[in-house]
């Protein structure tokens, strides 16, 4: 296959175009500075100078011809939620996204699919377990721009493309996202389940982060939000003790939710409330998940391997 890349040093794109290069695709990858990125990412990936994704259509010549495109671009979520930063964190992707749908517009021939990253905050917190047919939440910062989102990349349905939604779960890596930020304070020995521990976290291991991308790219059923999250949910509690048994270490000092807001402001909302995403579309389209138990892919990510 011959696909397009948006966001391809980030945690995701750059394991994302690892295994695309590995499996023998050609990659292109679209940055704001193609120098950094083609060091980064090395002399086998064509990289295409997009420098303003929020002002600028991409340009149609790094799609022309593709067979696919993913699409990963976005603000980092995990900071404190200033008028400024949310106003980054929303524009930074349904701009984007329309500006890549417009570089679509233009290429000719157009690629067949564009699987696009989306995010599970789109969904109602609670217990109650959600899949791709819940109903989104509704008047909220998180789920209103997960929805605008959304609506951007389904614009390119009306040019011809299959178009899937990639709705992921909070990412295991350890070089960068949730996983990251906890790792020194457990080793450390103060980690601990936070405003109670009872909310779910809806997790999944960088390799079914990538690996779900790649099936949702290669297989032509794959169409409109997926969830992109591990079969076996557990609550935040559950991830702590996990962890805590994963580095040896204790964990049962509680983070309370006062203390969270504090910090982070109204962004704490996603810490100390959690969604129970059940991944049923990728289920029901056959993927079979590398990591489907929380404490071996932690394991797995911490690199600290089967216990003996």
């Amino acid at each position: 296959m011959k696909v397009t890349v948006t966001g391809a040093t980030g945690t995701i794109g750059s394991r994302l175009v690892e295994e695309l290069v590995r499996r023998g695709d050609e990659v292109t990858v679209l940055s704001r500075d193609a120098d950094r990125a083609r060091e980064a990412l090395g002399e086998g990936v064509e990289a295409v100078s997009w420098p303003d994704p929020k002002n600028a259509a991409a340009p149609a010549e790094a799609l022309s011809g593709r067979d696919g495109v993913v699409h990963l671009l976005g603000e980092p979520i995990a900071q404190r939620w200033t008028d400024a930063a949310k106003r980054e964190i929303r524009d930074s992707r349904v701009l984007a996204t329309e500006n890549l749908v417009r570089g679509l517009a233009a290429a000719d021939p157009r690629p067949r699919v564009l699987v696009s990253q989306s995010g599970e905050g789109v969904y109602p917190r609670g217990d109650h377990p959600v899949d791709e047919s819940t109903d989104p939440a509704r008047g909220e910062f998180l789920p209103e721009v997960v929805l605008a989102w959304e609506g951007a990349a389904a614009k390119a349905g009306e040019l011809g493309l299959r178009v899937v939604t990639a709705r992921t779960g909070v990412v295991l890596s350890p070089g960068g996202g949730a996983l990251a930020k906890m790792l020194p304070f457990f080793r450390l020995g103060v980690g601990g389940p936070v405003a109670g521990g009872d909310q779910w976290f809806p997790w999944v291991h960088l390799d079914d982060a990538v690996g779900a991308l790649l099936f949702c790219l290669d297989h032509d059923d794959a169409r409109g939000p997926v969830n992109v999250a591990a079969p076996n949910p557990v609550t935040n509690r559950e991830l702590s003790k996990a962890l805590g048994r994963v580095l040896r270490r204790p964990a049962v000092l509680p983070v309370p939710a006062l203390a969270l807001r504090l910090l982070y402001g109204e962004m704490a909302g996603i810490v100390t409330t959690g969604a129970n995403v059940a991944p049923r579309r990728l289920e029901e389209l056959g993927y079979r998940f590398r990591q489907p138990d929380l404490e071996p892919a932690l394991r797995s990510a911490t690199g600290r391997g089967p216990e003996r």
